[in-house]
């Protein structure tokens, strides 16, 4: 096969995956990341976990999980963004950053200024 050949294939190639969406390494990656130990709660964008501080366990009567995030956000866009996102994934808003649902209670610390902060998750049975 000739060196044309392969050109005009490898130009298909690329244009079947632009056209299917498929993703390329010069496009960003938008996955959504999550608090580890809780599968869908969701990571600020801007937060960074650190999983070697935080706490998975299981308890008969339900999960226990202490997670930390930081990053280079104000603490308002942290509460912003979980006051907002929380009650569309079914979390019930009892109080100032504290979540129920399913027998489960989430509340939300925040600690820090204008440009970073601190987030503490903790998950526990109601």
């Amino acid at each position: 096969m000739g060196l044309a050949t392969w050109r005009h294939k490898g130009r298909a190639l690329l244009l079947g995956a632009i056209l299917l969406g498929a993703p390329m390494s010069a496009q960003a990656d938008h996955r959504q990341a999550f608090v580890g130990g809780v599968e869908d709660l969701p990571l600020m964008d801007g937060l960074a976990e650190d999983r070697a501080a935080g706490l998975v366990f299981d308890k008969p009567d339900g999960r226990l999980v202490d997670a930390y995030a930081s990053g280079s956000v104000s603490p308002e866009a942290v509460g912003t963004f979980y006051k907002e996102t929380l009650p569309e994934l079914g979390w019930r808003v009892v109080g100032p950053l504290i979540f129920e649902r399913e027998g489960e209670r989430l509340s939300i610390e925040i600690e820090g200024s204008a440009s970073e902060v601190l987030v503490r998750f903790h998950l526990a049975p109601r």
